[in-house]
Order: C-alpha cells, then sequence, then structure tokens
C-alpha cells in the first residue's frame, strides 16, 4: 500500500468508525454502510480528482489489502509467541 493509498485508507476508516459506530455490520446492509460513507468519499473524489466509482474501488481494494495484512501480521505474531501457535495450543493440553 502506497502512502497516499495509506492516507485515503486511514482517513476513510477513521469516518467510517464515527458514523458507522452505532451500526451492527452484520445486521446492516452493505448498501447502507457505504451510503454512510459517501459523504468522506466524495470529498476525496474531488480532492484527487476521481470519480466517486473509482475512489469506491480504491476503498474496497485498500480494504482487502488492509485484511491480507492484518492476518499477515496476525500469523506472525502467533508464530513469535511461545513457539508458534502449535505450541501455544499443545501447552492447553
Amino acid at each position: 500500500m502506497t502512502d497516499e493509498n495509506r492516507k485515503i485508507w486511514e482517513r476513510i476508516s477513521a469516518y467510517a468508525e464515527e458514523v458507522l459506530k452505532d451500526i451492527d455490520p452484520q445486521k446492516t446492509q452493505v448498501s447502507v454502510q457505504l451510503d454512510a460513507l459517501r459523504p468522506v468519499m466524495e470529498e476525496i473524489a474531488k480532492e484527487k480528482n476521481m470519480s466517486l466509482e473509482d475512489v469506491f474501488i480504491l476503498y474496497m481494494d485498500l480494504a482487502s489489502e488492509a485484511g491480507v495484512e492484518a492476518e499477515a501480521k496476525f500469523q506472525m505474531d502467533m508464530e513469535e509467541g511461545n513457539g508458534g501457535f502449535s505450541s501455544m495450543a499443545n501447552s492447553l493440553q
């Protein structure tokens, strides 16, 4: 993820935390959640001279990338902690 894309991701994520804080993402349609993010995406589109659709696509790509990064970090943490996940699981027996 480039620095510029990371800033966009962090900006949309911070906005999402504020406007979506009272919504249950499991019970709320994705379209409703995305509609709530529309204002910040429109701002970014205007600032970056992009279409709203392009910002939406970029956001979805960045969300996927962030998910992969989070999973990789989780896996690394599990391997490093106490000799790895297998060792941790075996110690619980």
